[in-house]
């Protein structure tokens, strides 16, 4: 097996599988869902109520955000710079809450991010923290706060209820981010001693809207608790309550998240807790519910007890993440492994680097793409060293091929002979054909680990650059309405519209990875040879659906390697004449007499 042989299995099973992945596999999911969505819809009124919470009715399923905050008892409205939204007193729960520098599309009067939503709504999604007293967890209780209260930075709310002979008090606090303290406290004012159990919970009914279901991103519970993580999709709960976890251990969090987006409930980190990911609901009606519970107290007659926990409702912000993962002493809260919320991946050792190197020059120089262009050098420099083995390595396969051509004329029917001798000249010239491959397959785990690093990281979203104003989105543009130029978008058309969404960038991919084919060896097989001629037009097909940020990253990468490997060949003493590798360059042979 010869390097351009070996070369054109591992390209065409890249294409196969990144289309798989990218795009037809999402696809199918998306089908499945659309097939299982129309069998919820048939689910029967003894489901729905086996699927409420304490007492949830069914037909409360079709209730609105704002009939729902309209019809409870009352609430204490949530002003921050970063979030805007309200406190529940029924239940003393976060219900409603809406990210305020975050829109759902580029478009600055598009509606805000709503996090979270009060549970009567169709996706109720809300954070509650308690006390467990005597079997009852104070779901539906009723708390009571001062008249005209508003929860900012500065103004502090405190919550009080009764239950039996126990007073309830609740102090939630929050910064200006996305962070709440909540201060809990019990006095006992009864004659006997109290068993009281400190627990958190946070709830996602149903799955959401707009839920992709992507291979390489995890949406769903998940948590740190003590030092592993736990992570469990949607649909794996739905279908199987057997996946559930049921977990101990020191510190951590549990919560659920969405692609950008985290709602998530913190211990105290020096406390051991029970924590658990679930499905509460049935598989036709699921509720997610990641919770946990901390060692059950025992409050004497006349005594008091306090405990401080938090709750997270944001952006999924890794400098953020990591300002609450640092030490106390360093100004955070400690959360243990909080940036494990982004799903790095089993390539974390790349993915992070990755990441902390675009997000540095990219706050750096304040726009993104220009960060990934410099973060294509930084990889490609180191690199460096084992890419130019490569490149020398094919270097000296081009020089050889005056004395393969030879060989093959030798041997036109007696493909195992000529197989024998090609070997016998590599070794006579100390030559690997293999080592060509190297540039490729060093390539291929950095470029998923950096598709992976712009697909799970907010960063990049609705970052621009030059005409593109979203590069964590495809291109913007697409060649079959001319770049613009007629008005209609023939992405939406169905079937075929994936297919049809190929702008600049991909374009221009295509092209440098054709001009990358014509410095390459030919191959010794006619059949490679029109392999790999028609590999860089199926991957400006391949490459359409993808962000524009890594669609930057390969065009760049292949014109810088384009560049090195041509300076290579020519340090080696081989001729790289153009026009003999590109038609349109050939020079005209001049007529008689001209």
């Amino acid at each position: 097996m010869d390097r351009n042989f070996l070369l054109a299995i591992v390209l065409s099973l890249a294409v196969l599988l990144g289309w798989d992945l990218m795009v037809a596999g999402p696809q199918r999911e998306q089908l499945r869902e659309a097939r299982e969505a129309a069998a919820e819809a048939q689910i029967t009124e003894q489901d729905r109520e086996i699927a409420g919470l304490s007492g949830m009715e069914a037909e409360e399923e079709t209730i609105t955000v704002d009939q729902a905050i309209a019809q409870s008892p009352g609430r204490i409205a949530i002003r921050t710079p970063s979030l805007e939204g309200s406190i529940n007193l029924e239940g003393g729960r976060i219900d409603d809450l809406k990210l305020t520098q975050y829109r759902e599309e580029l478009d600055p009067t598009s509606p805000t991010i709503r996090l979270l939503s009060p549970r009567e709504t169709e996706h109720g999604h809300y954070a509650q923290n308690g006390w467990v007293a005597d079997g009852d967890v104070g779901e539906n209780a009723l708390w009571t706060a001062p008249a005209n209260a508003q929860l900012t930075p500065s103004t502090p709310v405190t919550l009080t209820r009764r239950q039996g002979d126990l007073v309830f008090e609740k102090t939630i606090s929050v910064d200006d981010r996305y962070m709440f303290e909540i201060e809990q406290t019990v006095r006992n004012q009864g004659n006997e001693a109290e068993a009281i159990t400190p627990y958190a919970l946070v709830v996602q009914r149903g799955i959401p809207d707009d839920l992709k279901n992507f291979m390489i991103l995890h949406e769903g519970p998940v948590g740190v608790i003590g030092d592993r993580l736990y992570e469990r999709k949607y649909n794996k709960l739905k279908k199987n309550k057997n996946k559930n976890v049921d977990a101990s251990g020191e510190g951590g969090w549990v919560g659920i998240t969405n692609k950008n987006w985290l709602a998530a409930a913190v211990p105290p980190q020096s406390e051991e807790m029970t924590a658990s990911l679930a499905n509460v609901g049935t598989e036709a009606a699921p509720i997610f519910r990641a919770s946990y519970a901390l060692p059950t107290r025992t409050l004497p007659a006349g005594e008091t007890m306090s405990l401080t926990s938090h709750v997270f409702g944001g952006a999924k912000d890794v400098d953020v993440l990591m300002s609450y993962e640092a030490k106390p002493e360093d100004g955070g809260l400690g959360v243990y492994d909080f940036d494990k919320a982004v799903d790095w991946g089993n390539l974390f050792f790349l993915t992070r680097p990755i990441f902390y190197t675009l997000n540095f020059f990219g706050d750096l120089i304040g726009n993104f793409g220009i960060a990934i262009l410099i973060l294509t050098l930084v990889i490609k420099a180191f690199l460096f060293p084992l890419a130019n083995k490569g490149y020398e390595s094919m270097s000296k396969m081009k020089k050889l091929q005056p004395e393969i051509k030879k060989l093959q004329e030798r041997y036109p029917d007696d493909k195992q002979k000529l197989q024998q001798e090609m070997m016998g000249l590599y070794k006579k010239e100390k030559l690997n054909p293999l080592a060509g491959c190297l540039p490729i397959l060093l390539q291929m785990p950095i470029f998923y680990a950096l598709y992976k690093t712009l697909f799970v990281t907010i960063e990049l979203r609705h970052q621009p650059f030059l005409y593109i104003q979203d590069l964590s989105a495809q291109d913007p543009t697409t060649i079959f309405n001319l770049f613009g130029l007629l008005p209609y978008d023939p992405t939406a058309l169905p079937v075929i519209g994936a297919f049809l969404g190929i702008g600049v960038l991909p374009l221009l991919m295509g092209i440098a990875m054709w001009f990358q084919t014509k410095l390459n060896p030919p191959p010794t097989d006619p059949v490679q040879g029109q392999i790999f001629a028609m590999l860089p037009f199926v991957f400006v097909f391949i490459f359409a659906p993808f962000a524009a940020g890594l669609v930057l990253y390969w065009f760049w990468n292949t014109a810088l390697s384009i560049f090195q490997q041509w300076f290579i060949m020519k340090k080696n003493g081989v001729d790289v004449d153009w026009g003999e590798r590109l038609p349109f360059m050939k020079k005209k042979t001049p007529a008689p007499g001209e």
